[in-house]
């Protein structure tokens, strides 16, 4: 495997310089501020990724007032105490998008969370305290334990939060290719993960980044080149 240092090197190339890349680095969320984050904004975060999924996100994003709204600002004690009736309406409730599944995903990922909170003291805390070299076990519990919040969509939800954290966007997996990588165009296996894995942690142990840098020079070495200011001005990530 090439070091990651070659990596960066062509990243800076493609954005310009190390000085335009570095730039495009998101500051990385401190465990401590992490830990403070309230069950109910991280119960509407995974609301806000699952709801995403498979959508124009900047639709979600204009009528995310509605969402707050309509699910009384994701507490989850409010919510919890809520009869079928208050969730099958939601159904019809024009400020949202009714989708029932996803609907329901949110009244079991309040469950969820409030498990969660209940045996680490909050949902932030217990996110603060899993390490970033086993990101693939933390997936793997959300992807059990919550609702539709396997796949991508944890892992976007770990980045939004503000975990430290890679997304194996397609981006990110044609670098791990081309690095040679033995893993599948779609990585999804428990296999081809743990080598995902095992490679974020060679590179953190190499550079001393954090992953969610890893993963964005990864994703910016490689694909379909956007400028800088692009970028910047767009508010994109290539992760």
């Amino acid at each position: 495997m090439p070091t990651f240092k070659s990596i960066r090197a062509r990243a800076a190339k493609r954005k310009g310089s190390d000085k335009e890349l570095a730039s495009l680095l998101p500051e990385v969320m401190p465990a401590g501020k992490l830990a403070r984050i309230g069950d109910d904004r991280m119960l509407a975060e995974m609301a806000k990724r699952i709801f995403s999924a498979g959508f124009v996100w900047s639709v979600i994003e204009s009528k995310w007032p509605g969402f707050e709204a309509a699910f009384l600002k994701f507490d989850t004690k409010r919510l919890l105490s809520q009869s079928d009736e208050f969730w099958e309406q939601l159904t019809a409730d024009k400020r949202i998008v009714r989708n029932p599944q996803k609907i329901m995903a949110v009244r079991a990922n309040a469950r969820f969370v409030a498990d969660i909170a209940g045996e680490h003291g909050s949902f932030g805390k217990f996110l603060a305290a899993w390490p970033a070299s086993d990101q693939i076990g933390l997936l793997d519990l959300l992807a059990k334990r919550g609702a539709r919040l396997g796949g991508r969509t944890g892992q976007y939800f770990l980045r939004f939060i503000g975990k430290d954290a890679f997304v194996v966007s397609g981006d990110v997996i044609t670098c791990l290719r081309d690095a040679g990588l033995d893993i599948a165009e779609n990585p999804t296996s428990k296999k081809d993960l743990k080598k995902v894995q095992d490679q974020f942690n060679a590179w953190a142990k190499e550079t001393g980044l954090p992953y969610t840098h890893l993963s964005r020079i990864c994703a910016m070495s490689i694909g379909e080149n956007y400028d800088a200011e692009t970028l910047r001005r767009r508010g994109m990530s290539e992760d």
